[in-house]
C-alpha cells in the first residue's frame, strides 16, 4: 500500500521561469520551503482569472505537504496602489475605508474555494516605514535617485542582471534606460527605470499620501512586495509564484531591487501559471464575460465545482472557462463521492486480497505526477483508473470492509491535495413520494408488470433522480443532470 512508496525518495521538480528548464527542489532548509505569492489589489472584488493564480498555488502549496515539508507562505494584500488611491478619492473615503470590504470579501472567498490560508498576510500600508528604508539604502548604493518630480526611481541601468526572468533583450533595456515610468502598471515597451517612491499629487491623490524624507508621497507596487517578501521570510525566498502577467515588470523589477539592496539572490525558484480566458477570449467586462467568484455562486455553482474547475488543468497551460466545462465538472465530482459512498457501503468479510496493489500503483503515480512540476491532469488519471479497478472488484464482490477502509483512506490522502471529495456519509434525503414510487416500482417488476414499472421509473427520472443497483438493492440518488 502507501506505506510502501517512500515520497521523500521522489525527485520534485518543478518549471523555473527564470532558466526555463525543469528545477528540482533544493530549499535552503531541508525540511521547510519559504514562498512568497503576489496576492489581491483590493480596489474590487478578485475575478476567477485571479483565483486561477491562487488555486495553482494552493496546490503548490498541499503538495510540497503531501511529500512531507514544512511550508511557511507570505501572500501580501496590495491595499495601496494607483487603483485602491483611485477609488478612495472617488469615493470620498479613506484608503481603510475603502479597501476593507474588498478585503473581507477576498478572505470569504479562500473559505469557498477551500483554499489553505497562508501563515501570512501582510498588507503594504503597514510596511511603510521598512520601505523608507529600504529606499534610502539603493539611493546610497547609487541604485536609486530622486527625480526633478520629486518621485524616486529605481536605474536599472546599474543592475546588470535586468531582464534575467523575463528574457528581454539588453540592448533594448539600454535603449530605454534614459525614460523613466512613475505607474504602477506598464508594459513592455516602456522599459525605464522605475517608481520607488512616487510624489504625492493632490488632484490626484487626494489626502491619501506619507511623510517621507523624499518629500510627501507614497511607495511604488513593485517594492512592496520586496520588502515583506524579506521581512518576513529573509533575503532569499525558496519559491515565489504569480500569473505570468507579474513576470514583467513586477516580478522583473522585484530582483532587480531586491538583489541591488541585498547584495543575494532574491528567489531560488520562479514559478508562474497562465491566463485564464472565457470561451476561447480574454476575460474584460466589455465583452461580457467577465466573472467573480460570487458571479458563478449566484448562478447556482458550489465552491468546490469552482475549485475542480480551477485545478484540473496544469498551471502553465492556458485554461479555457466555460460553462459547458463548470457543469462537467460536477459529474466528475459526483464520480468521486458517488465512489466514497460506494465503499462506505460495502459490507463483505471475505476478499482475495487484491486491493494492496492497486492502492499503492495509484499512490506512486499520484505522488510521482504531482513531483512533475504538479502535472494534476496525470494524477487525476492515476486516481480514476484506480476507481475503475476498485469497482470492478466491488462489483463482483472481491472487496471486504477492511480494504474498503484502506481505499477510504487513500482517498483521503489523495483529498489532501485535491481539497475537493466529501467522505460525509449522512444518508441522502429522498422525497418519500419517490420512496414509495420505487417500492411500488420493485414490486411491480417481482409481479412482472413491466409496464407499470417503465412509468414507475420514468416518473422518478423526471424528478431528477435515477435508479441505481446496489448489492442492498435498487437506490435512488440524484440524478448528474439534476446536480
Amino acid at each position: 500500500m502507501a506505506a510502501k512508496v517512500d515520497v521523500k525518495s521522489i525527485p520534485i521538480k518543478f518549471f523555473n521561469t527564470e532558466t526555463r528548464t525543469k528545477k528540482t527542489l533544493k530549499p535552503h532548509d531541508d525540511h521547510k520551503v519559504t514562498i512568497y505569492t503576489c496576492g489581491p489589489t483590493v480596489y474590487d472584488y478578485a475575478h476567477i482569472g485571479n483565483y486561477r493564480t491562487y488555486i495553482f498555488e494552493d496546490l503548490l502549496r498541499r503538495t510540497l505537504q503531501f511529500f512531507g515539508f514544512d511550508v511557511v507562505q507570505v501572500m501580501n494584500i496590495t491595499d495601496v496602489d494607483d487603483k485602491t488611491i483611485k477609488g478612495a478619492t472617488k469615493n470620498n473615503s479613506t484608503l481603510e475605508e475603502y479597501t476593507k470590504p474588498y478585503k473581507e470579501a477576498f478572505f470569504e472567498d479562500l473559505k469557498t474555494l477551500n483554499i489553505e490560508p497562508a501563515q501570512f498576510y501582510p498588507a503594504a500600508t503597514d510596511y511603510i516605514d521598512e520601505m523608507i528604508k529600504m529606499i534610502h539604502g539603493l539611493m546610497e548604493k547609487g541604485a536609486a535617485y530622486q527625480g526633478g518630480d520629486g518621485s524616486v526611481y529605481y536605474a536599472i541601468d546599474k543592475f546588470p542582471r535586468y531582464g534575467c526572468l523575463s528574457h528581454l533583450k539588453m540592448e533594448d533595456l539600454k535603449a530605454g534606460a534614459s525614460e523613466r515610468v512613475v505607474a504602477d502598471e506598464y508594459d513592455k515597451d516602456n522599459i525605464s527605470d522605475f517608481v520607488l517612491w512616487k510624489r504625492h499629487d493632490p488632484k490626484r491623490d487626494g489626502n491619501i499620501y506619507w511623510d517621507g524624507p523624499f518629500g510627501p508621497g507614497r511607495p511604488g507596487w513593485h517594492l512592496e512586495c520586496s520588502v515583506m517578501a524579506m521581512k518576513i521570510l529573509g533575503h532569499t525566498i525558496d519559491i515565489h509564484c504569480g500569473g505570468v502577467d507579474n513576470i514583467f515588470p513586477h516580478h522583473e523589477n522585484e530582483i532587480a531591487q531586491s538583489e541591488a539592496y541585498t547584495g543575494e539572490r532574491f528567489v531560488r525558484l520562479w514559478m508562474h501559471s497562465e491566463h485564464l480566458i472565457v470561451d476561447n477570449k480574454k476575460m474584460s467586462k466589455s465583452l461580457g464575460n467577465f466573472y467573480t467568484l460570487r458571479d458563478l455562486i449566484e448562478k447556482g455553482f458550489t465552491g468546490t465545482q469552482i475549485r475542480f474547475m480551477l485545478l484540473h488543468t496544469h498551471y502553465k497551460t492556458q485554461l479555457n472557462f466555460t460553462f459547458e466545462g463548470l457543469e462537467a465538472v460536477q459529474h466528475t465530482l459526483q464520480r468521486l463521492n458517488d465512489f466514497v459512498t460506494r465503499m462506505q457501503e460495502v459490507d463483505a468479510t471475505q476478499s482475495d486480497m487484491l486491493v494492496a496493489p492497486i492502492l499503492e500503483i495509484a499512490f506512486r503515480s499520484f505522488a510521482e505526477a504531482l513531483a512533475d512540476d504538479l502535472n494534476i491532469s496525470v494524477a487525476l488519471a492515476a486516481i480514476f483508473d484506480m476507481i475503475r479497478e476498485i469497482n470492478t472488484l466491488c462489483d463482483q464482490g472481491n472487496i471486504s470492509i477492511e480494504e474498503a477502509q484502506k481505499v477510504i483512506e487513500m482517498m483521503k490522502r489523495f483529498d489532501t491535495v485535491l481539497g475537493v471529495i466529501s467522505f460525509e456519509s449522512k444518508p441522502e434525503e429522498i422525497p418519500v413520494e419517490l420512496e414509495e414510487a420505487l417500492e411500488k416500482r420493485n414490486q411491480a417488476r417481482k409481479d412482472k408488470d413491466w409496464g407499470a414499472a417503465d412509468e414507475l421509473r420514468d416518473f422518478i427520472i423526471s424528478r431528477g433522480y435515477v435508479i441505481e443497483d446496489t448489492p442492498k438493492g435498487p437506490r435512488l440518488k440524484k440524478g448528474e443532470h439534476a446536480l
